[in-house]
C-alpha cells in the first residue's frame, strides 16, 4: 500500500505539485496536541517567536515553549565556541538535557511563563576523544519519569569508546561510578528501559542490557537475539518464524524504547528488530528484514513512474534515519538518492510499519514527503531526525541543524499541505528535539526551546465545501464553549446537527480544544442508549449532507440565475470537482470523528431496512462518491447514453430539473443515489437491443460500454473499500456488529445484485449467441469482472457474520446465506463452462473456491495435472477430499483408486470412512495386511449380504496370506475366517428347489442365521430332505451362542423329530425285526453318520422318553410299534457305541 506516485512530495517532481491545498490522499490535519491528554492553560501556550527565521510560513507557527532557559544553560551557549558541537535532547517526561562539550546539563522544562522553583543540574562528563551527543545520555527513576522527584532520578552518560558514568541520583553531582562497557566498536545510544535498566548501542548493532547493582556499579551483558523456543536453531529455520541472525557489519540507525507496551526496537540498515522487555530479561519478537520489500517499496514510490525506472533501479540507494511509534505503528525515517540524477538530490521518505503478531505487515504506506536536499554524503543525510507527536501520529517533523519541515505521515485522510521552516539565520541552528506536552519542541540557538504548532486559522475543507458548511450554519446562532447548554437541558437533534457541524468547522481550523469542547458537551461519553443512537443519527445526517452538498461556487443553482448561462462549457469538469471536493470534505469528517473521540462510540443505523454499522455506512458514502467520478467520466465519453439513463433515474424518483441546471447537474448533486442509475443503463440498454439488428455496431457497443460503465463504477468502490479499510475499521472490544449487506451487493428491485444478475441473463442468452468471436471474448471477459464483483458481495456478507458471536440466530443466517451463495455462483459460473470458456471460469472458480466447477472443468479437459495442482493450492481448504467425494458420487471408482502417489496418504486418510473401497487403494499400495484387517473388519460387520461376506471372507484371507503378518496370528487369522467359511457353507448348500420355494436367489438373499438355516432344512417345505440336510440341521447347532436364547436341547429334539416324521413307520407289522425294520430310516441314517464321526450318543442323543414327548410325533405315538422298534434301536445303537 503506497502513496500515489502522481504526487511523491520529492523536490524531484517539485514542478508537477501546487503549492495551494493537498490531495486528500494526503494524511490528517497537522493537529500537533490533543487537549483530552494534556490540556494547555492560558499561561503554557507557547508565544510566537519573531526572530527565529527571515522566511513566512504560511500553515505553522513557531512559537516559544516554557519558560526561559535556566542561568546554566544560557551561560554554555554563551562561552561555547562556534565550532563547538551542542546536542539537546527534549524528554516527553518534561525533561530536557545539553551536551556542550565535556558538561552535561540536565533540567525540568518549566510549561508556565515564568520558571519557578526550576530544576537544573550540571555534570561532568567522562574525557573522551570523540564528540558527545545527547543520544548518549539517558534518565531514568523508579516511578513515571514526569513525575519522579530530583533524588530518585539516575543518570547513564556514555563515551564513544564505552567508558560509562553512572549517577545514583541526579541531586548528588559529585556522586558516580566509572565502568568500561565498550560492545566493541564505537556507541551510539543510551536508552532507558523499565526497572532502572539501560540499552547501550553501538554503530555496528551490538546492543548490551546494563543496570547497576545495590552499591552503584554497572552490571552489563548482551542483549538476548533469538529465545524462547527458536533459541540455538539455524538462521534458515529461524528466519521463517522472523527472525533473523545480524549479518555482519550491520550499521544501526536508531533504537527505540516504546513504554506504554514496554517494547524496544532497533533499526539497522538491513532489519527492523522488536523485543518485549521486563525488569530483568528480555524476549525477540523478530527481526524483519528491509532489504527487499522496503527498500523496493521506496525507490518504486519515487521514481516508479520514470520510463526507465527498471535501469533506474539498479542504481538506486536507500538510508534509513531515524525511527517513532504511533498510534498507527512504526514510523521510519528514510532517504533515497539516484547518484546519476543531475542534479543529485536526497528524497525523504516516512514509511509506516504495522505489526501482525510476531511480524511486519507486508501491507504498509510509504509517503514521499516534499523535502528533498542536494546530496553530498550519506554521513549528513543521518543528520537529518524527525519527532512524531502522537497522538495524532499523523504530521511528523523532520529536522537537522538548518531545518524543520512538517510533513505528512500518509495514514491519514487531509492535512495541511508540506510545509519547511528555515533556522539558518547568523548563529541560530536547530540543537535537537523531542515531544513535550504533545507539542514538537526543538532546541533553537537562538530562541532555546519552541514549539512548532499549527495556524488556527488555516482551514483543511476545500473552499467551496467551507462555504457551503457555513451557509447552512448561518441562519444558526453562533455557537462557543461558553453557550453551549449543559448536560441537564436537553438540545434537540436538530440543533444538535448544528453544532456538531460548528465543532466540524472548529476542527477544520485547527481550534481542536473548541472542537473537543463542543463535543463533549454534545455527547458525553459516559451517556448511552436513546443518545447514542442520536449521535449516530447526527453523524449520518452531517456526512449524508456532505456528499449530497448543493455546489456553493456554482452559480447555476443560485435561484437568481434563471437561465443557463452559455459561458459554462466546462460543466463536466465543475461537476468532477464538486465530486473531488466532496470526497475531501468526508475524509476531513472522518478525521474530526476519530480526533474527537466519537468514531469508536458509532453503533448501527438502519439502512435499506436492515441494521448496519455506521461506519461503514459513512465508507459506503464515500464509495459512492469514488464511483460518482468514475460514472462522470463516462459520461464524458458516452454521454448520450449516460444522459438517457440519468433522465430515466430522474423520472423514476420525480425529481425536477431546473431550467438553469442539466439533469447530469441535478443527478450528480445527490451521491447517495447514484445506484439508481445501474437498473436505467441496464433498461436503456434493452431498447437499443431491441430497436437495433444484431449486426449494427450500435448493438454491439451498447452492450460493451454498460458493462465498462457497471464494472468500473463497482471495482472504484470495492477498490476503495478494500484499500481504506483501517480507516472505518471497528476498534477491538466494539461490540458484534450486524450482518454487512454492502450497497453493491443489494438485492431486490433495482438492487445491484439484482441487476447484475439480469446483466448475466442479457449478456448470455441475448448477446452472446448473436456475437462473433471478438466480441465474445470482449464480453466473456467483461462479463467474469462483473460476476467477480457479484460473488465478492456474497463473501463480505458471510465474512461479516463469521466476525458475530457464536450464537444460534448467527449460524441460521450463516448457513442459509452459505447455501444461496453456493448455489448462485453455481448457477453463475456454470453456463460459462458450457459456453467452454476454461480460462475465465478457473479465474473465478478458484477465487471463490467453486470446486464441483474446478473438478467438472478438469474432468472435460480431461486434465490430470491441473487436478493436481488444485489439490496442492487448495489443501487447507480440503480440496482432495472435496475431489474424492465427487469420484464416489459421480461412481467414478476407477479415477479414485488411480490417484498418484503424491496423493495416496490423503486417499488413505479420505477412505478411512469408505472401508468398503479403502481395502482396494490399500492393495494398490502394496500394503496387504491393512487391506487385510479392513476386509476382515467388514466381514464381520455384513450381516444383510450373504454373497457379499462370503466375498469379504474370502479377500480377506487371501490378502492375509500375501501380507507380512507374523506366523502366529496369520494362522489363527486364517483358522477364523475358515471357521466362517464353513458355516456360510451350510447356507451355500442349501437345497435348490428348496430355495426357489421360497423365493430366494442364491446370488441376492440375505445372510441367514443359524437358527433359520436349521429351520429351513427340517422344515415341511424341503419336501427332498434326507440324513445329510438333518445332519447339517444338528451340525449347525455349535454355531448358536448363549446369547441367542436358543434351548439347543430343545432344538435338538425338534430336529430328531423331523426327521423321524419323514418315514412312514405304519407299514412295519409286529413280525419283523425292529432293527431290520428301521435300517432305511432317515433318522438310523443320522445315527450311523453320527457314530462314524465318533460322536457319542450317550451323552448326544435326547433321552426317548423326552423325544417320544416331542409334539411334532404326537401322531407317531398312537402306534405301539413305532415306540418299540424307537427303543429297539435306541438301546442297540447306544450298546453297539460302549
Amino acid at each position: 500500500m503506497f502513496s500515489p506516485r502522481t504526487a511523491p512530495g520529492s523536490g524531484r517532481r517539485q514542478q508537477g505539485r501546487t503549492t495551494g491545498r493537498k490531495s486528500v490522499s494526503g494524511a490528517a490535519p497537522g493537529l500537533l496536541f490533543s487537549p483530552r491528554r494534556t490540556p494547555m492553560t492560558p499561561r503554557s501556550t507557547p508565544t510566537r517567536v519573531q526572530n527565529h527565521t527571515i522566511t513566512e510560513t504560511a500553515y505553522y507557527d513557531v512559537q516559544t515553549f516554557g519558560s526561559s532557559l535556566p542561568v546554566k544553560v544560557m551561560e554554555a551557549l554563551t562561552v561555547a565556541e562556534s565550532d563547538d558541537l551542542i546536542s539537546v535532547k527534549v524528554n516527553e517526561s518534561g525533561w530536557a538535557w545539553m551536551v556542550c562539550g565535556e558538561r552535561l546539563i540536565i533540567w525540568k522544562i518549566c510549561q508556565t511563563a515564568v520558571a519557578k522553583l526550576s530544576v537544573c543540574k550540571e555534570l561532568q562528563l567522562p574525557s573522551s576523544e570523540y564528540t558527545y551527543t545527547a543520544d548518549l545520555v539517558a534518565l531514568t527513576s523508579a516511578a513515571p519519569l514526569r513525575m519522579a522527584t530530583v533524588q530518585s532520578i539516575s543518570v547513564l552518560a556514555v563515551a564513544a569508546e564505552g567508558t560509562a558514568r553512572f549517577w545514583p541520583s541526579l541531586a548528588h553531582e559529585g556522586t558516580y561510578t566509572e565502568s568500561d562497557v565498550n560492545p566493541g566498536d564505537l556507541c551510539n545510544f543510551v536508552v532507558a528501559l523499565r526497572g532502572g535498566s539501560f540499552v547501550l548501542s553501538s554503530v555496528k548493532n551490538h546492543l548490551l542490557r546494563v543496570s547497576a547493582d545495590s552499591s552503584g556499579k554497572l552490571q552489563y551483558r548482551p542483549l538476548q537475539q533469538g529465545q524462547g523456543m527458536l533459541s540455538g536453531i539455524g538462521r534458515r529455520v529461524s528466519s521463517l518464524f522472523g527472525i533473523l541472525s545480524p549479518p555482519a557489519n550491520d550499521e544501526l540507525h536508531s533504537v527505540l524504547w516504546v513504554e506504554g507496551t514496554s517494547c524496544l526496537y532497533s533499526l539497522t540498515r538491513s532489519s527492523v528488530s522488536k523485543w518485549e522487555v521486563d525488569d530483568s530479561t528480555e524476549h525477540q519478537i523478530f527481526s524483519w528484514d528491509t532489504g527487499k520489500a522496503l527498500t523496493e517499496s521506496i525507490v518504486d514510490s519515487i521514481w516508479g513512474s520514470e520510463s526507465n525506472y527498471e535501469e533506474l533501479k539498479e542504481g538506486a540507494n536507500v538510508t534509513y534515519l531515524d525511527m517513532k511509534f504511533s498510534q498507527f505503528g512504526l514510523v521510519v525515517l528514510a532517504a533515497a538518492w539516484h547518484r546519476s540524477d543531475a542534479p543529485c538530490l536526497a528524497y525523504f521518505c516516512l514509511v509506516t510499519l504495522q505489526e501482525t503478531g510476531a511480524t511486519i505487515s507486508d501491507q504498509f504506506t510509504v509517503e514521499v514527503t516534499k523535502y528533498s536536499c542536494p546530496f553530498q554524503s550519506e554521513e549528513d543525510l543521518q543528520a537529518t531526525r524527525f519527532v512524531l507527536p502522537d497522538p495524532p501520529g499523523t504530521t511528523a517533523l523532520l529536522y537537522n541543524k538548518e531545518m524543520v519541515s512538517a510533513c505528512s505521515t500518509g495514514t491519514s485522510r487531509a492535512a495541511l499541505p508540506d510545509e519547511k521552516i528555515s533556522f539558518n539565520s547568523p548563529g541560530d541552528g536547530i540543537r535537537g528535539g523531542g515531544c513535550c506536552a504533545n507539542l514538537p519542541v526543538f532546541f533553537s540557538q537562538n530562541s532555546g526551546l519552541v514549539a512548532v504548532v499549527a495556524r488556527e486559522s488555516t482551514s483543511i475543507l476545500p473552499e467551496t465545501m467551507e462555504d457551503s458548511l457555513c451557509s447552512s450554519l448561518a441562519a444558526a446562532p453562533e455557537i462557543s464553549t461558553m453557550e453551549t447548554p449543559t448536560r441537564s437541558e436537553p438540545i434537540a437533534q436538530e440543533d444538535k446537527t448544528k453544532m456538531l457541524k460548528t465543532a466540524f468547522l472548529q476542527f477544520c481550523r485547527n481550534d481542536l480544544v473548541g472542537a473537543q469542547t463542543v463535543t463533549d458537551d454534545l455527547f458525553p461519553a459516559d451517556v448511552d442508549g436513546e443518545e447514542g443512537a442520536e449521535l449516530d443519527s447526527v453523524v449520518v445526517q452531517i456526512n449524508l449532507e456532505l456528499v449530497d452538498d448543493y455546489p456553493a461556487s456554482d452559480p447555476r443553482w443560485a435561484e437568481s440565475v434563471l437561465g443557463e448561462s452559455a459561458g459554462f462549457p466546462l460543466t463536466s469538469l465543475i461537476i468532477l470537482h464538486q465530486l473531488e471536493d466532496k470526497m475531501k470534505a468526508h475524509c476531513c469528517f472522518m478525521d474530526f470523528l476519530l480526533q474527537v473521540g466519537l468514531l469508536d462510540r458509532l453503533s448501527q443505523v438502519t439502512v435499506r431496512s436492515s441494521p448496519m454499522a455506521t461506519r461503514l455506512l459513512l465508507c459506503e458514502h464515500a464509495e459512492k462518491l469514488q464511483a460518482a467520478m468514475v460514472l462522470k467520466n463516462h459520461h464524458n465519453k458516452h454521454a448520450e447514453l449516460v444522459n438517457r439513463a440519468i433522465n430515466i433515474a430522474l423520472q423514476r424518483n420525480n425529481t425536477p430539473v431546473p431550467p438553469s441546471l442539466t439533469a447530469a447537474d441535478v443527478f450528480f448533486r445527490e451521491v447517495s443515489q447514484i445506484s439508481l442509475l445501474f437498473d436505467c443503463l441496464v433498461e436503456e440498454e434493452e431498447r437499443i437491443l431491441k430497436e437495433n439488428p444484431a449486426d449494427s455496431q450500435e448493438w454491439a457497443d451498447v452492450v460493451l460500454t454498460v458493462n465498462n460503465i457497471l464494472k468500473d463504477m463497482l471495482q472504484a468502490a470495492g477498490q476503495y473499500r478494500e484499500t481504506k479499510a483501517s480507516m472505518y475499521r471497528a476498534s477491538e472490544n466494539a461490540a458484534a456488529e450486524p450482518e454487512y449487506i454492502p450497497w453493491t451487493a443489494s438485492g431486490g428491485v433495482g438492487g445491484v445484485r439484482t441487476v447484475l444478475s439480469h446483466q448475466h441473463e442479457i449478456i448470455l442468452h441475448s448477446v452472446y449467441p448473436h456475437a462473433d468471436s471478438e466480441l465474445r471474448s470482449a464480453l466473456c471477459e467483461q462479463l467474469v469482472a462483473l460476476l467477480d464483483i457479484h460473488l465478492g458481495g456474497y463473501v463480505a456478507q458471510l465474512s461479516s457474520l463469521l466476525k458475530q458471536g457464536p450464537s444460534g440466530t448467527r449460524h441460521e443466517r450463516y448457513d442459509s446465506l452459505e447455501m444461496e451463495y453456493s448455489q448462485r455462483r453455481s448457477e453463475l459460473l456454470s453456463p460459462l463452462l458450457e459456453l467452454g470458456q476454461y480460462q475465465w471460469v478457473a479465474a473465478l472458480a478458484e477465487k471463490y473456491c467453486d470446486f464441483d466447477i474446478l473438478v467438472q472443468m478438469c474432468e472435460q479437459t480431461e486434465n490430470q495435472s491441473r487436478l493436481q495442482h488444485y489439490m496442492a493450492k487448495f489443501a487447507e481448504q480440503n480440496f482432495a477430499d472435496f475431489l474424492f467425494r465427487w469420484y464416489m458420487e459421480k461412481g467414478k471408482r476407477g479415477k479414485l483408486l488411480s490417484q498418484p502417489a503424491a496423493q495416496h496418504q490423503q486417499l488413505a486418510s479420505f477412505l478411512q470412512s469408505h472401508q468398503h473401497l479403502s481395502w482396494l487403494h490399500n492393495i494398490c499400495i502394496n500394503d496387504y495386511q491393512n487391506a487385510h484387517r479392513t476386509l476382515y473388519s467388514q466381514a464381520n460387520k455384513e450381516t444383510r449380504y450373504f454373497v457379499k461376506k462370503k466375498t469379504l471372507l474370502a479377500l480377506s484371507k487371501l490378502t492375509a496370506l500375501a501380507s507380512d503378518l507374523p506366523k502366529d496370528e496369520l494362522s489363527k487369522q486364517v483358522d477364523d475366517i475358515v471357521e466362517q467359511e464353513r458355516f456360510l457353507l451350510h447356507q451355500e448348500t442349501l437345497p435348490r428347489r428348496l430355495l426357489e420355494e421360497k423365493q430366494q436367489n442364491p446370488d441376492t438373499m440375505p445372510l441367514l442365521s443359524t437358527h433359520n438355516l436349521i429351520q429351513l432344512y427340517i422344515c415341511d417345505d424341503n419336501r427332498q430332505a434326507n440324513e445329510y440336510d438333518f445332519k447339517k440341521a444338528l451340525d449347525l447347532l455349535e454355531y448358536i451362542d448363549e446369547e441367542d436364547s436358543v434351548d439347543i436341547d430343545s432344538l435338538k429334539c425338534e430336529i430328531f423329530s423331523k426327521a423321524l416324521r419323514r418315514d412312514d413307520w405304519s407299514s412295519a407289522d409286529g413280525s419283523d425285526d425292529p432293527l431290520e425294520a428301521a435300517k432305511d430310516s432317515i433318522f438310523i441314517k443320522i445315527l450311523l453318520k453320527l457314530i462314524q464321526e465318533g460322536v457319542p450318543l450317550q451323552t448326544y442323543l435326547p433321552d426317548v422318553k423326552e423325544l417320544l414327548e416331542q409334539d411334532e410325533l404326537s401322531s407317531l405315538k398312537s402306534k405301539p410299534y413305532f415306540e418299540f422298534v424307537l427303543r429297539a434301536n435306541y438301546e442297540h445303537y447306544l450298546q453297539a457305541q460302549m
